[in-house]
């Protein structure tokens, strides 16, 4: 540790000098660019390298967010994020930026469902993981939406993902002068950041470029080649062109999201071409292109793929609860509802009652809102979670497996999300405010979200969060509650039914 610790500290990174500031301890540095603006002959296309400047910048405010609905944005950015297109850059929170720490590094990749998000959202501010754990910890945008992950003729698919490897790159080649270990990098992520970590696992591009992950909640959505050029062009048609690079960067990229906003509001229409797709209302996820990513995640982590990444994973007991409640929709669903749901994404054929039979004899004093709730929680977040760390076990790796079962205040329960708040400790920001209105976290909550940043920078410290590695003949995992516990996973009815099930990308049907 440096004994004088300047209000405005400098680092020196490969691009040009930055300058930062202290704040409760800390050294904090926004907006460095790690790649340039992907605008203009660089739209649509694989992340640039930044341009270099002369003297130093000023890093005190955060980036811009990439372009994305402006609506569902809403609060969630710091009221001093400027305007612009230079999307691309990371946020730095270190104890010391002393280049002879080495700490132990934690990169947050935000979730969205791939067309949202932005690392300046005040409930993604690093300061209590950093300031608790001793660690440095990059928080990074990335395109999301059209721009990061539309399948277009003429650009790479994945744009999103490539982005995150570009800012993995930066820390490699920036992160000592921080005070960080580029060799000690721990990526993780929550829902779409989950995927993308599970992605980054899977894609060659960044091998090496960490050395443990952590994954919150993984979508098990991931697109085939098929599906995703018939979003795209579906995309295309709303804004009245073909989807192509060369058409689509004719529109202001910030008008080109209303496209994306326009065909969500209608997917269930394209149910009998999109299938399980079509009900998600978001025509983005990684897509399984063959080449950027080859393969799905847990095809890639069976066959070896991470072997040598420690793995944290896991998911919410009431994921899916979330979004009944912002639908309006607690308590409201039909038995033909929970029905059709049971038939749409319970493991069988597709549309035929073998997978609804099996959830209700595995729940059978279950309401229609507890069946519908419980196999979308399953198919979208739990299962493709429970199915990552068993395809890290087939291929010779290590995963520590969790579930989160506290409840927050109200009627959502353990819903998706709830675990960002409770890791960061930001009680009155975004998701945080929503779970917890009075913004006065009880004492209860403010000692698990302490636990959780334990564990997880223990985990990026060490490879040990604190409780035993997941094997399939015990099952040992984690169950965070207002005292945690290590058990059986807790969900093996679900466990059962979705035995031999194989996450495979979406099709496109007929």
């Amino acid at each position: 540790m440096t004994t004088t610790q300047p209000q405005h500290p400098v680092v020196r990174t490969a691009t040009g000098a930055v300058r930062g500031r202290r704040e409760d301890g800390l050294a904090v540095f926004r907006g460095i660019p790690f790649a340039a603006p992907p605008v203009g002959e660089a739209r649509f296309q694989v992340p640039r390298p930044a341009a270099a400047w002369d003297g130093t910048r000023d890093a005190y405010a955060f980036g811009p967010p990439p372009p994305q609905d402006a609506a569902a944005l809403g609060g969630g950015v710091a009221p001093d994020v400027p305007l612009g297109d230079d999307w691309l850059t990371v946020n730095v929170w270190t104890p010391d930026p002393d280049p002879a720490a080495h700490r132990p590094v934690m990169v947050w990749i935000y979730g969205g469902a791939y067309k949202l998000g932005h690392a300046g959202s005040p409930g993604y501010d690093a300061r209590h993981i950093a300031h608790d754990g001793d660690v440095v910890v990059v928080t990074l945008n990335y395109r999301v939406g059209i721009e990061g992950f539309a399948r277009l003729d003429g650009a790479p698919a994945n744009r999103g993902l490539l982005d995150q490897v570009a800012a993995l790159e930066w820390v490699r080649d920036n992160i000592t002068a921080f005070g960080g270990d580029p060799g000690q990098v721990t990526v993780f992520g929550e829902s779409a950041g989950a995927g993308s970590v599970a992605s980054l696992l899977a894609m060659p591009s960044a091998s090496g470029l960490f050395r443990r992950a952590i994954a919150q909640s993984v979508p098990g959505t991931f697109f085939s080649e098929a599906l995703a050029r018939d979003m795209a062009a579906a995309i295309a048609a709303e804004a009245g062109l073909r989807p192509t690079a060369a058409d689509l960067a004719t529109v202001d990229p910030r008008r080109l999201t209303s496209a994306g906003e326009s065909l969500g509001a209608k997917m269930l229409r394209y149910t009998d071409r999109w299938g399980q797709a079509a009900p998600t209302v978001t025509p983005f996820s990684p897509v399984v292109d063959g080449e950027v990513l080859p393969v799905t995640p847990w095809q890639a982590l069976a066959a070896g793929s991470g072997r040598d990444v420690e793995l944290v994973v896991g998911h919410n007991r009431d994921e899916f609860r979330l979004f009944l409640a912002m639908g309006g929709r607690l308590g409201q669903i039909t038995q033909e509802q929970a029905r059709g749901a049971l038939r749409m994404f319970a493991p069988g054929a597709p549309g035929t009652s073998a997978g609804e039979e099996a959830y209700r004899a595995a729940f059978p004093d279950a309401t229609p809102s507890e069946l519908f709730e419980r196999v979308q929680t399953d198919w979208l977040f739990a299962m493709p979670s429970l199915h990552l760390a068993e395809a890290q076990l087939a291929g010779g790796g290590r995963a520590h497996v969790y579930e989160l079962t506290w409840s927050a205040p109200g009627p959502l329960g353990a819903c998706h999300a709830l675990d960002i708040p409770l890791l960061f400790g930001t009680f009155t920001a975004d998701f945080g405010a929503m779970l917890f209105p009075d913004g006065k976290p009880t004492a209860e909550a403010e000692v698990l979200s302490s636990r959780f940043r334990a564990s997880w920078t223990a985990f990026a410290r060490t490879g040990d969060p604190g409780w035993p590695a997941y094997d399939t003949a015990t099952r040992p995992v984690r169950v965070w509650d207002a005292e945690p516990q290590v058990r059986a996973y807790p969900e093996e009815a679900s466990r059962r039914i979705w035995e031999g099930y194989q996450f495979a990308a979406l099709p496109l049907l007929g």
